[in-house]
């Protein structure tokens, strides 16, 4: 009876055995990497809260979005879902109750992801990360975005819903960047604008609005066109790996909702990857967004600078007083330092709330791994006034070669409202 005992408990042993070890290590670790390149723990986090638990507030347009508990928590989270239900969810917008997400998640870009690829995120989020018994706080919008049934309308007419396709005639460093761009980076959904219902104008490189920028909040996302006369034309392939792995390079420095992307997802990435994506957005044809830059537009700025006075010309006292020890009276900054004014993306844009952010609340480069000295901007909110910031922007973004618009001291005032006291008080000797 003890042997007949054992033999009936036995598959059920071999069985549990199976299930634990479902995938290989390698595996995991793919999906593991393929989760840091989707940034999933940017937006399945919280501050200082169990990764991929959920709980992250994404301002839309029709309100706050919770981000879900995607860890394998069978109470909380994913933990019961097949790898059909993962895959609907991740590439279709489909929950597992058959209801439908909001497109807050990119699952229009994310449909451009290989089946080998979904396998490989389901493996690592069921076994490869901590399962965390904590329900996110739910989504409560107003009627009618409360409609979840509506949402398969817009699906319809706008979502993506294809893999992607190798393209042939194109390299193969072509194809993983436009892969990983398109895909897994959702680039897209950022730095394209945005149509009528709010969705991604297009999702590939057939259109010329794809990449070629968009807003996050106040932040500018710039244009990513690196061909002739692209916003990136003038960035070479080396900068771009340089500023995806490290958040700088000889150019320009990260600030605003980018920092997030460096420090969780990109800096991860390998080489050959981050080539991929430089060799992709290169071939991106030209916006003609590129600023002309010219040698007698910088000497101009840097002679006006070198001759002011106090009490005239306030605008540039102003920048001698705050700005020109780092930025110097040419606008070049020092390379992966201290960003160039002179052409900066953030400068130019027709928005200048990001702008007008950076100097009230300061600015810190992420830590990575290839440059780990997390570099800072002072905050300047707590010496300098509203009509004194304007001032000092409506300067920067009409000098050297820069042709943005003034700014007004409502608009600082209007940003200097959503910045917490302590943090314009942060740099206060």
């Amino acid at each position: 009876m003890k042997r007949n005992l054992i033999m009936m408990l036995l598959p059920l042993a071999l069985f549990a055995t199976t299930t634990a070890q479902a995938f290989d290590k390698a595996t995991i670790e793919k999906g593991e990497y393929l989760s840091r390149a989707g940034d999933c723990i940017a937006c399945h986090s919280i501050p200082d809260g169990a990764p991929f638990a959920g709980g992250l507030a994404i301002d839309s347009p029709f309100g706050k979005i919770y981000s879900t508990n995607i860890t394998p928590s069978k109470t909380a989270g994913i933990g019961n879902y097949t790898l059909a239900q993962f895959d609907a969810a991740l590439r279709h917008g489909k929950r597992a109750d058959g209801s439908n997400l909001y497109p807050a998640m990119p699952y229009p870009d994310y449909a451009m992801l290989t089946a080998d690829d979904v396998k490989a995120l389901y493996a690592y989020f069921m076994e490869g990360v901590a399962a965390v018994d904590q329900q996110a706080p739910t989504t409560a919008l107003s009627f009618p975005f409360n409609q979840r049934w509506g949402i398969s309308f817009w699906n319809w007419m706008f979502a993506n819903d294809k893999a992607y396709q190798p393209q042939p005639s194109k390299s193969d460093n072509f194809n993983r960047g436009a892969y990983l761009v398109q895909g897994l980076g959702h680039c897209g959904s950022c730095h394209t604008p945005r149509g009528i219902a709010f969705q991604e104008k297009s999702y590939d490189e057939s259109d010329a609005s794809f990449l070629s920028g968009g807003k996050v909040g106040i932040w500018e996302a710039p244009s990513l066109r690196g061909g002739d006369k692209g916003a990136l034309a003038n960035w070479s392939k080396a900068e771009i790996i340089d500023y995806l792995a490290n958040g700088r390079n000889n150019t320009t420095a990260v600030a605003g909702e980018m920092t997030s992307v460096i420090t969780h997802s990109l800096s991860y990435l390998t080489q050959e990857d981050l080539a991929a994506i430089a060799d992709y957005l290169k071939s991106l044809p030209g916006d003609g967004k590129a600023l002309a830059m010219t040698a007698a537009a910088t000497k101009k700025t840097s002679d006006e600078l070198n001759s002011a006075k106090v009490g005239i010309n306030s605008g540039a006292r102003l920048y001698l007083d705050n700005c020109s020890a780092c930025h110097f009276t040419e606008g070049q900054g020092a390379a992966r330092v201290f960003p160039k004014l002179d052409g900066n993306a953030l400068v130019n844009d027709e928005d200048p709330s990001g702008l007008i952010h950076v100097v009230l609340a300061g600015a810190r480069l992420p830590s990575t791994k290839g440059t780990p000295e997390a570099l800072a901007m002072p905050a300047f909110g707590w010496r300098l006034n509203d009509d004194e910031v304007a001032q000092l922007l409506t300067f920067v973004r009409h000098a050297w070669n820069n042709q943005a618009p003034a700014v007004t001291a409502e608009e600082v005032a209007k940003v200097r409202q959503t910045i917490p006291q302590s943090v314009m008080n942060a740099t206060r000797p």
